[in-house]
């Protein structure tokens, strides 16, 4: 027998209606009855802030671990070398795993995996719709119909087309990829991407991408900008006050990827002044994000230019039936000796993947 804790968002009374709902700890991402029938403990619980919660308490006894990026258990190196004794497995239900620290991680051979590819339709997806409610200026639009007002010149003096603006990724991998493929029908004027590896020419030739090498000439050319990048010691704070003054004055910028790599005042600062027309996206440098963050309030000096969600684009209905198919394929896997599939470990034998299995992750 095994004890499998798992630190999941309170869907409340959605996830009583929605079974689907299954990233909701009502809905025990579907694998309850099947870890009961095979004898192991199942600990579910959404409570994990601070030394008494059900997190922290039920840790030392843990040989496994569950959480999304949606509802983080924050997995700190002082937790890892001080409480998750037993701790052998710990499982990302989604995709990023920066709430771990994998360094303590591979200190004690914890091996850490995630459903890799289970989001990346539906984030591509949000970054689509987030781009367009940002350039078409929709969100001061719907709330001006929510006050009952009618200005139109109000609104559409800060709305554009998206047809013949630059649109760049910072970040091409598999969700930048398919998000400049799905702004080819909008007819722009040129895609390009920021990345420490180029696409293979075949996807470059598919979407008629180009590769920017140089990140200030990347964002001097951008009239949008998308962020897919994952977060590590290189792109924590990647976007700051110094970085943001290469970008293209009047720019929109939209961040799916982690709220972290953005400085939170910086931001709110450069949209304020203008320096850029619009932030969105549904990744917040701490989650859940605490009522007084800037993030929540700011607007450009037009009163709008905020697109800013939850984090739930990688958390649509499809996406939870991917991460909770792949969570209990990762958890059948480790529990059977089976091996895990190469592309959906981050570190495994106290070393990282791409060492491990020779891989790009």
């Amino acid at each position: 027998m095994v004890k499998v804790l798992a630190v999941l968002y309170r869907g409340g009374k959605a996830a009583v209606e929605e079974p689907r709902l299954l990233g909701a700890l009502e809905n025990k991402l579907g694998i309850a009855d099947w870890l009961k029938s095979e004898g192991h403990e199942f600990i579910v619980t959404d409570d994990k802030e601070g030394p008494d919660s059900v997190f922290q308490k039920e840790l030392p006894t843990a040989d496994v671990l569950i959480t999304t990026p949606f509802h983080p258990a924050y997995l700190t190196g002082d937790l890892i070398r001080n409480k998750a004794q037993n701790l052998k497995l710990a499982i990302t239900a989604g995709v990023g795993s920066d709430h771990v620290d994998l360094n303590a991680a591979n200190e004690k051979k914890i091996t850490v995996a995630e459903v890799t590819g289970s989001n990346v339709v539906s984030v591509a997806e949000h970054v689509v719709m987030d781009i367009l409610a940002l350039v078409r200026n929709f969100v001061p639009a719907h709330e001006m119909i929510e006050r009952g007002d009618w200005v139109v010149a109000d609104i559409a003096r800060n709305a554009f087309d998206l047809e013949g603006k630059v649109i760049g990724t910072l970040g091409c991998g598999r969700i930048g990829f398919r998000v400049l493929k799905r702004l080819v029908a909008f007819d722009p004027k040129e895609l390009i991407y920021y990345d420490y590896a180029a696409l293979p020419a075949a996807a470059e030739k598919e979407i008629g991408a180009r590769r920017v090498e140089d990140l200030h000439e990347f964002l001097g050319q951008c009239d949008v900008i998308t962020i897919n990048a994952p977060l590590h010691e290189g792109t924590r704070g990647l976007v700051n006050k110094e970085l943001l003054s290469h970008v293209k004055k009047g720019a929109w910028i939209v961040n799916t990827a982690r709220g972290a790599i953005c400085d939170r005042i910086a931001i709110k600062e450069a949209l304020e002044s203008g320096q850029i027309n619009g932030y969105a996206g549904d990744v917040w440098d701490v989650q859940p994000a605490p009522k007084d963050h800037p993030w929540r309030t700011m607007k450009n000096p037009l009163g709008g230019g905020n697109g800013m969600t939850p984090h739930y684009s990688g958390t649509t209905l499809d996406a939870q039936k991917r991460y909770a198919d792949g969570t209990k394929d990762i958890l059948q896997r480790w529990l059977t000796g089976k091996e895990q599939e190469p592309a959906n470990v981050i570190v495994i034998n106290g070393e990282y993947a791409t060492k491990a299995y020779g891989q790009r992750k």
